[in-house]
């Protein structure tokens, strides 16, 4: 990793040699608007394009299921950020993909929101029985709302549930026609302003409702496109690297910003809540190299409890494939 940071230096360009690209052309990538990450400072500056030496083409998806549809049509070879539930029910139900990085941890980015006319908080969430809320189906904002109905003793079939993307639940808690918004970024801070969080992230994470994003692919072309793939991991690892060492904020955030859609305080806000693991970290007992697989296993149950899918593998650990994350900590 500390050669890739050299090389990286302050503007990315040139910093990895270009591959052997084989038979792609063009690689396809999926990723989220008003979500602002290190790699956009990248994706910005062509620094992708110019590692792999071909075309990166940049698609905006809405959810993290539209991403897992995507890979699966073959229109979309790489996600990033995909939330680990939309994965898992990718991953449950037959699609064959894999995880091959911890793209960001956010447990205060994603969340849901009581409208505020309802006086509606942790102290009287049962309250909640009987109400309409809007939650994107099988996403990271799904698990964690069906984790805070659990801990709160609400029970889900009890509530009207509406599967709504976040930018249309935001808009719609703001109209008054539903009580509860789930989701995450830019519609989360929507949202907060006609309402409050039951939890924070820092008690979300306390009863191990933990909200983390992946790089997913299909496996096939993690097998065929090995070099390519560790190529495009290592410029988003260095694009982390930089925004960790607080040394090129200044820089990065414009171009962030921009790629994001969004203003530079608003997402110098939103980064200040996430988390970016470095390679060393993601290869780790907390992450990938130990304890993922079992958190994996986790929400794949908590989805087939709440009959979200019909059944679970008895292992994750085939969905994890970190071998292009171990090629970078070898160089």
């Amino acid at each position: 990793m500390k050669s890739i940071y050299k090389k990286i230096g302050a503007t990315l360009v040139g910093a990895i040699a270009s591959v052997n690209v084989m038979a792609l052309d063009e690689l396809n990538v999926a990723y989220f608007e008003e979500w602002p990450m290190p790699f956009e400072y990248a994706k910005q500056i062509g620094a992708y394009d110019e590692a792999l030496g071909m075309k990166v083409n940049w698609k905006a998806f809405g959810t993290g299921t539209a991403m897992s549809a995507a890979m699966a049509s073959g229109d979309i070879h790489i996600s990033v950020s995909q939330g680990v539930p939309p994965f898992i029910v990718a991953a449950s139900t037959g699609q064959d993909i894999q995880i091959v990085d911890v793209a960001v941890s956010y447990a205060d980015n994603d969340n849901c929101v009581v409208a505020s006319g309802l006086e509606i908080d942790a102290s009287n969430a049962s309250e909640l029985a009987g109400k309409k809320v809007s939650v994107p189906i099988g996403t990271a904002a799904h698990y964690g709302f069906l984790k805070q109905m659990e801990h709160f003793g609400v029970s889900v079939d009890s509530m009207q549930v509406v599967d709504m993307a976040p930018p249309e639940g935001a808009a719609a808690l703001a109209q008054g026609s539903i009580d509860m918004f789930c989701g995450w970024g830019g519609s989360l801070r929507r949202a907060l302003e006609h309402g409050n969080v039951l939890l924070t992230g820092a008690e979300k994470t306390a009863l191990g409702i933990l909200v983390w994003d992946v790089t997913s692919v299909p496996a096939s072309f993690a097998d065929e496109n090995a070099e390519v793939l560790q190529t495009f991991l290592g410029v988003t690892a260095a694009a982390n690297a930089m925004w960790n060492s607080g040394g090129f904020t200044s820089m990065m955030i414009p171009h962030i910003a921009k790629d994001a859609g969004m203003d530079e305080q608003a997402t110098a806000e939103t980064m200040a809540t996430f988390v970016f693991p470095s390679v060393s970290n993601q290869l780790g007992d907390n992450w990938l190299g130990g304890s993922g697989a079992a958190f994996l296993k986790g929400v794949a149950d908590v989805f087939v409890n709440s009959g979200n899918i019909p059944s679970a593998r008895g292992s994750y650990a085939n969905a994890i494939n970190t071998d292009g994350l171990e090629g970078l900590a070898a160089q």
